[in-house]
């Protein structure tokens, strides 16, 4: 009797260790969907329709994530997450990458132990104010009820910008951006702050944008990218090149429209081991070799994405900036694939 028991418990001790050991990747490729964490509701960033298909620059990375682990860019559940709940959600297990405009900081990256894999948008604090109220600059509020969302990094740069400049505000907490738009337009406060480009997207489903400015002010340095946890390097690395894969079609001009005919081969061995058709880059990482075409052909490349959801022909109207890529005078750079 003894003897069965350890041994039962040597076999549920063996299953058990068996599932601890268990990589990201295998977890997903078990599952076959990739759990992305996203925002609750930001349009041009992560958003569903009606239908409740989900879109977005920010969805746009879940989609290419699960295009080169999964050979289909469909095949992902999107887990809403707010600013307070979104750590919580990616250290559990419940989301495999956390895409939801969230800021690379010390420490996050350290205390919370999570992997920021790249920058996929850099992104400043800004305010935005109604037109009618006259006030044409930060410096301008002080006393003013500001609507700020818990859990992020913009309460602790109001507090920076406020005291730096001998001004007082009065916090009024919010948990979304939903209920920050709600209580904006309700008259709860004055203004309302958070990333620029967040600010563009909330403004662009006013019914009436046109009488809400977002003032000139950036009072922070917001780099935003996707996370995952620590301690899964393969999965790491998975995502951060995939990012980069997204980057380097737009430097090397590889689009969704020219994708097939360039994966037959080209005179440029950077083109083609992105693509494949040379080394083996993707068996590195524990994929197939065409990992990377599937990524790209999930939502096209990283320019494609941009112009496509948040940029100046959207209604969110973003010019590219600093993320413009660094031949144009922007951030936007990978490391070579080799």
């Amino acid at each position: 009797m003894k003897k069965s028991v350890f041994i039962g418990t040597l076999v549920a001790a063996g299953a058990l260790a068996s599932v601890a050991g268990a990589t990201t990747l295998e977890d997903v490729k078990a599952r076959g969907v990739l759990n992305c964490g996203v925002n609750t509701g930001l349009v041009g960033f992560a958003a569903p329709d009606a239908n409740g298909n989900w879109s977005g620059f920010d969805v746009a990375i879940c989609k290419a994530v699960a295009g080169a682990v999964l050979g289909d860019a469909s095949k992902v559940k999107y887990v809403p997450t707010t600013g307070q709940t979104r750590f919580t959600a990616l250290a559990s297990g419940e989301v495999d990458i956390l895409s939801r405009n969230t800021t690379w900081t010390f420490s996050r990256d350290t205390d919370l132990k999570l992997d920021f894999v790249g920058v996929n948008y850099y992104d400043g604090q800004g305010f935005m104010v109604r037109k009618d109220s006259g006030i044409t600059s930060a410096k301008e509020l002080d006393g003013a009820s500001i609507c700020i969302q818990t859990g992020t990094t913009t309460e602790l740069n109001l507090a920076d910008y406020f005291k730096a400049n001998n001004m007082t505000y009065q916090p009024i907490a919010i948990d979304s951006n939903a209920e920050g738009e709600q209580q904006y337009l309700a008259g709860a406060c004055d203004a309302y702050t958070t990333d620029a480009s967040g600010l563009a997207a909330t403004r662009a489903a006013f019914a009436d944008p046109e009488n809400h400015i977002i003032l000139p002010e950036i009072i922070s340095k917001e780099p935003l990218g996707p996370a995952v946890r620590q301690g899964d390097d393969q999965w790491a690395d998975i995502a951060r090149w995939t990012l980069n894969a997204l980057i380097a079609a737009e430097e090397y001009g590889i689009t969704s429209a020219n994708i097939d005919e360039l994966a037959k081969g080209t005179d440029n061995p950077e083109i083609n081991r992105i693509l494949g058709v040379e080394g083996d880059l993707g068996k590195m990482i524990g994929l197939d070799n065409d990992w990377a075409v599937n990524a790209i052909k999930a939502g096209g490349n990283y320019g494609e994405i941009f112009a496509a959801t948040i940029g100046e022909s959207t209604p969110i109207g973003l010019a590219r900036g600093l993320n413009a890529q660094w031949k144009q005078g922007g951030l936007l750079y990978t490391p070579p694939f080799r």
